[in-house]
């Protein structure tokens, strides 16, 4: 079964995106923070890893980092969640190795559409 870890500081939207997932019979991991997420993620070695840019504490660029050095973890695809839509924040993310962007708010229909290539 494909395994996503949703990292969102926002419980109401990471809980949304867990039950979007869940419904369409992925299994969910959530993670309130990048520190939490990074563990997650090094534990469960989830198919895809969906993760929110700006995050008190671990960004979601400093998670990604981590993740691409860890050769368990550096093959992981992972799709940043923003609000910030502009080509500066893009093109950091591209650099460190993201897959793609998803930009808030999103739909569940949006959602699935990105994460469809990586599941």
């Amino acid at each position: 079964m494909t395994t996503v870890l949703a990292i969102e500081d926002d419980a109401l939207l990471r809980d949304s995106i867990v039950n979007a997932l869940i419904v369409r019979g992925l299994t969910a991991i959530a993670a309130e923070n990048g520190y939490v997420g990074l563990k997650l993620a090094q534990e469960n070695i989830p198919d895809l890893v969906l993760c929110d840019v700006r995050m008190p504490g671990l960004s979601g660029y400093e998670v990604l980092k981590s993740l691409r050095q860890d050769p368990n973890t550096a093959t992981i695809p992972l799709i940043f969640l923003t609000a910030e839509n502009t080509p500066e924040v893009m093109a950091i993310g591209a650099d460190l190795g993201a897959n793609g962007y998803l930009c808030k708010p999103f739909s569940t229909t949006e959602l699935m559409a990105a994460i469809a290539p990586f599941i």
